[in-house]
């Protein structure tokens, strides 16, 4: 009786012991293994990281090789032959480093190893299945560079007789069942955190009487965690009856701009989120200004000189201002210099006096008023010279403007003891606070000030980029405002932090956007092959085919056949003379010559004989293609560029120590062109299609006679491969 413990969150995921596991289950009836998940990324995190345990008895075998090794002893499998015993050996310790390892140019080398050991062999070791073939493939199975070579129509690169071999242990009938039993846990822990709950009573919540706001400040663009807070402030509005006030805070002219406040309001209005009127916390200036000379009236705020260096140093350390227990008169009069923009009041501060040497740091007399002459305010000018804090304009405006709910993310929980202290010391209308967990995406920043400085450093197109998590920049990449709005329902109002994975949101996309997206053809034209249809009429022949086959109502398109066409090189390559094929939208056909390039291989010409009474169902090849004829009247093929995008940080999430700039990944962008259908020349921007066998696209620059051709940026369909960082082929 063994328990293997598994982690159902790693990186590299355990496929080797998993496999190997089951496939000793079939090979005994007498032994028992309890396979088990942890919803973690390691099983052990202390010095045995590891992401397998294997239990037996009283013992612990820590990692995926060792767990291997043991469930080959307690079944009777390990090899007594002490040269088979060495060779088993020398390859879990492969699958353990040199072929676990991430570093292209190290793989490649083992890999090219692994394929010359195969060249006349069927197994790694001896003449039948042992551990040393389980470890390997699960090292395999689980390497993204690999993997995505395997993948990528470069799988002759990798050796075919390491490739005949890892694909012999992939279709053993234990696998599927492994890589179910996997899938099957993934989900179910997925499920558990992606579905929130919306279900929170709000303190003292009266049903016509809750009023929230969402206050973004117009400094950039709406991001995904943005559209969280937005969303919830909203729920929260309607399901009480309320209303909900969409306000800017704009209180640094340094940074805010109308164009970002006018693309905010774009956005919420995408996202189904209106208000009766949208205000701004400059309209309560005014106020403001006199509600900071009452708290200086009563010693409970001072105007501070201090250099903001010696200021940081004091309140980290608990040392009291020498400006602290400065007059009331003293502190008027410093006030005064700051309003008017003096010499010396541009070297002031407005400061609350909470305490000097709170636990708390942000109750630490906090900065409540600026000077800021160098630009103009985006709505009043140059009328004012001192402005607010966020910290001391949200609560007092706040209970102004008649909210009851103040709803944000829980990066603000050390300051709600600050926002409250407002309310005793002005004597104003308190505010309830309900603080929930912002959105956290694995190798994404949303840091509006990072944001900012990848966009002035170039290192994408704009705040629009499609690498960007702005909601225009996932529109853009193209996820749809609904997936969106059901993904972040679906996180409800948890305070709960977690870092979320995006195959879900993606996921979530494909089921929108799959039942509508109009089918269509691309064939890339690097290495493209010719096909010669030897028994077809020269001249192509129109014919009617549904855009969708199972939504009649997306429409038809015209497929032109004729005796010249073209096809990938991935499947020319794949093709053996004598063999039936099947092309979509066509039919069967028999491959009767391939002519190849005597230089690199590569195939640039087959002959094909029509074979149309052939069944689709019997063929293992589904061939796109297209014509290379069309009619002289009609729209011939059109050029396209393919897009692809990685993220743009090579780390799942940055610590607070890392500086994001060393976690830049190299190229995040790659363009292949080809040739699609001729019905892509009515494409328009933002339309939605899937490119048969190559997944959804969304047109970002549609064919103009000045740019004939378009751009066809792919969506992510939530699957392993489309979420995988693609950093390694870079």
């Amino acid at each position: 009786m063994a328990t293997l413990t598994l982690a159902q969150k790693a990186p590299a995921l355990p496929y080797g012991p998993l496999l190997y596991a089951a496939w000793l289950q079939d090979q005994s009836t007498d032994l028992t293994i309890t396979v088990t998940w942890k919803d973690a990324a390691l099983v052990k995190d202390n010095d045995k990281s590891s992401t397998t345990v294997l239990t037996m008895g009283d013992n612990e075998f820590v990692g995926p090789c060792a767990a291997i090794r043991e469930l080959a002893a307690l079944s009777g499998h390990a090899s007594g032959h002490a040269d088979q015993a060495a060779a088993v050996e020398r390859w879990l310790a492969a699958a353990q480093s040199e072929l676990s390892t991430s570093d292209f140019k190290q793989l490649g080398a083992s890999l090219a190893q692994l394929n010359h050991h195969l060249v006349f062999r069927s197994f790694l070791a001896g003449y039948a299945l042992t551990e040393a073939d389980f470890a390997v493939w699960g090292a395999l199975r689980s390497s993204r560079v690999f993997q995505s070579n395997l993948k990528s129509g470069t799988a002759a690169k990798l050796g075919v007789h390491l490739v005949r071999w890892y694909n012999y242990v992939n279709t053993l009938p234990q696998a599927e069942a492994a890589l179910q039993a996997l899938q099957k846990a993934v989900e179910s822990t997925r499920n558990r955190v992606d579905q929130g709950n919306f279900d929170i009573p709000l303190k003292d919540g009266v049903q016509g009487g809750v009023v929230t706001r969402f206050p973004p400040e117009p400094s950039g663009y709406l991001h995904i965690g943005h559209a969280k807070a937005a969303l919830l402030n909203q729920y929260f509005a309607q399901k009480y009856n309320g209303r909900l006030i969409i306000r800017f805070d704009d209180t640094n002219p340094s940074k805010e701009k109308m164009e970002y406040e006018e693309s905010i309001v774009e956005d919420l209005k995408l996202l189904g989120i209106t208000s009766e009127k949208i205000t701004h916390t400059s309209d309560y200036f005014d106020q403001l200004y006199e509600y900071a000379l009452e708290l200086i009236r009563k010693g409970l705020a001072y105007v501070d000189d201090t250099d903001n260096l010696t200021m940081r140093e004091e309140r980290g350390a608990g040392i009291e201002s020498r400006c602290r227990n400065n007059s009331m008169e003293e502190n008027l009069k410093r006030f005064a210099e700051m309003t008017e923009g003096t010499e010396y009041g541009l070297k002031c501060c407005l400061r609350a006096k909470m305490s000097v040497d709170n636990p708390n740091k942000a109750m630490r007399d906090p900065v409540i008023y600026r000077c800021n002459i160098d630009a103009p305010h985006h709505i009043h000018g140059r009328k004012w010279k001192v402005y607010p804090t966020y910290d001391f304009a949200c609560p007092v405006v706040d209970s102004l403007e008649g909210v009851t709910h103040a709803l944000r993310t829980n990066e603000y929980r050390d300051r709600n003891p600050q926002y409250e202290w407002f309310f005793d010391a002005l004597g104003i209308r308190k505010v309830h606070i309900w603080d929930f967990s912002r959105l956290n995406f694995v190798y994404t920043l949303l840091s509006k000030r990072k944001l900012q400085a990848i966009v002035g450093e170039g290192l994408v197109t704009g705040w629009d980029d499609p690498r960007f998590p702005t909601v225009r920049g996932i529109r853009r990449r193209g996820l749809t405002i609904e997936a969106l709005k059901q993904y972040i329902i679906m996180q409800g109002a948890s305070q709960n932090i977690l870092l979320l994975e995006w195959d879900k949101l993606w996921a979530l996309n494909k089921k929108v956007i799959d039942p509508v997206a109009p089918r269509h053809t691309a064939i890339t034209e690097k290495d493209l092959c010719v096909a010669n249809v030897l028994d077809c009429p020269a001249l192509p022949h129109a014919k009617d085919v549904p855009k969708h086959k199972k939504n009649p109502a997306v429409g038809t398109k015209k497929v032109y056949t004729s005796s010249t066409l073209c096809l990938d090189a991935e499947d020319a390559a794949a093709l053996e003379v004598g063999e039936e094929v099947t092309l979509m939208d066509w039919g069967n056909m028999i491959v009767r010559r391939i002519q190849r390039d005597e230089t690199s291989g590569v195939v640039q010409v087959v002959d094909l004989e029509m074979h149309l009474e052939g069944d689709f169902k019997k063929t293992k090849k589904k061939l796109t293609w297209l014509s290379m004829l069309t009619p002289a009247e009609e729209p011939g093929l059109i050029q396209c560029v393919l897009l692809d995008y990685d993220y743009l940080i090579t780390k799942k999430k940055l610590e607070e120590n890392d500086d994001w700039k060393d976690f830049i990944t190299p190229v995040t962008e790659f363009k292949v062109p080809a040739l699609g259908d001729s019905n892509l020349h009515a494409l328009k921007q933002g339309d939605i299609i899937q490119l048969e066998r190559r997944g959804y696209y969304i047109c970002d620059k549609p064919s103009t006679p000045e740019s004939p051709a378009v751009h066809l940026i792919r969506i992510p369909d939530g699957k392993a491969t489309s979420m995988a960082t693609k950093s390694g082929k870079a």
